[in-house]
C-alpha cells in the first residue's frame, strides 16, 4: 500500500514538472523565465567572482547555487523520456561538472564556467524560443545575432576556464582569470602578441581549438550582423521558413504569404 502511495506521489510530481518544463500555461512560461533569470544571474556571478580571491561568503553562495542547479538537473532527469540519450549529451556532462564545482569548491572554480552551457541549452528549447519570439520584438528582429553572440560568449568563457585550470599551476604567465581571458581573446582574434603562450603539447592543442572554433564563431557573428535581415514564417505551400521582411510571395514557390506583425517592418 505504501509503495502504491509513493508511486502515486512520484507520478503526480512528474506530471507537475512536465507541466512546468514543457507546458504552455502562463505558470509554465513564468517558471521558464525564472530559470532564465537564474541562469543569467549565475553566469554574472561566475564571471564577476572569478577575477577576485575566494572568500567564505562566496563559497556559501556557490553551495546554494549548486543545490538549485542540482534540483533543476534532477527534475530534468525525472521527466526525461530517454535518460540514456540525455545523459550522453555534452550539456548534461557540463551540468554535472558545474554541480560538482559549486558544491565542492576545493575542486576549483574554473569548471564553473561550464555552467554557461545550461543557458545556451535553455534558450534553445522549443518552448523558450517560441515564447521569446512571441513576447519580445527585439528578440524576433535579432534572433540570429543574439544566438551568435551567446554562442561566442559561451565559447570564450568556457575556453577561459579551461585555459586557467590547465595552465595556472604550471605556467607563470597565467596567474589569474584575467590572464586566461586575455590569452583566449588574443588567440581567438589571431592577434598573437606572444607575451603569453601555453606550455606543453596540451596547451598548444587548446590554443589550436581556440583559434579554429573561435574564429569560426566570430565570422558567423559578423556574417549574421552584415547580411540582410529575414523574418521567420513558414510558407503554407512549400514550407520555406525565411523571407524578406516585406515579402508578399514566397521566392521559392511563388505562394501567397501572410506574414503577421513582422511583415510591417
Amino acid at each position: 500500500m505504501n509503495n502504491e502511495a509513493e508511486t502515486g506521489r512520484l507520478q503526480r510530481l512528474r506530471q507537475t514538472l512536465i507541466g512546468l518544463y514543457e507546458g504552455d500555461s502562463p505558470r509554465a512560461h513564468r517558471f521558464r523565465y525564472a530559470l532564465l533569470v537564474f541562469d543569467s544571474f549565475t553566469i554574472l556571478f561566475i564571471i564577476g567572482t572569478s577575477f577576485a580571491p575566494r572568500v567564505t561568503p562566496e563559497e556559501w553562495i556557490d553551495a546554494v547555487l549548486g543545490v538549485v542547479i542540482l534540483a533543476d538537473f534532477s527534475a530534468r532527469m525525472l521527466i526525461s523520456r530517454n535518460r540514456t540519450r540525455d545523459l550522453m549529451h555534452p550539456a548534461t556532462w557540463a551540468d554535472i561538472v558545474a554541480i560538482i564545482s559549486f558544491l565542492l569548491p576545493i575542486i576549483g572554480e574554473g569548471a564553473g564556467f561550464l555552467r554557461v552551457l545550461r543557458t545556451l541549452r535553455l534558450l534553445r528549447t522549443y518552448q523558450m524560443m517560441a515564447r521569446l519570439r512571441q513576447d519580445s520584438e527585439l528578440f524576433r528582429r535579432n534572433e540570429d545575432a543574439l544566438t551568435a553572440i551567446v554562442n561566442l560568449g559561451v565559447f570564450v568563457f568556457v575556453m577561459t576556464g579551461i585555459v586557467y585550470e590547465t595552465q595556472h599551476w604550471r605556467n607563470p604567465a597565467i596567474d589569474n582569470y584575467v590572464d586566461a581571458l586575455y590569452f583566449t581573446i588574443t588567440a581567438l582574434t589571431t592577434t598573437g602578441f606572444g607575451d603569453i603562450t601555453l606550455s606543453g603539447t596540451a596547451g598548444r592543442l587548446v590554443a589550436v581549438l581556440i583559434m579554429i572554433f573561435g574564429v569560426t564563431l566570430f565570422l558567423r557573428l559578423v556574417q549574421v550582423l552584415l547580411r540582410p535581415r529575414k523574418v521567420r514564417f513558414a510558407c503554407p505551400d512549400c514550407g520555406l521558413f525565411r523571407h524578406e521582411p516585406d515579402a508578399v510571395h514566397c521566392k521559392a514557390c511563388g505562394g501567397l504569404l501572410k506574414i503577421p506583425d513582422e511583415g510591417r517592418y
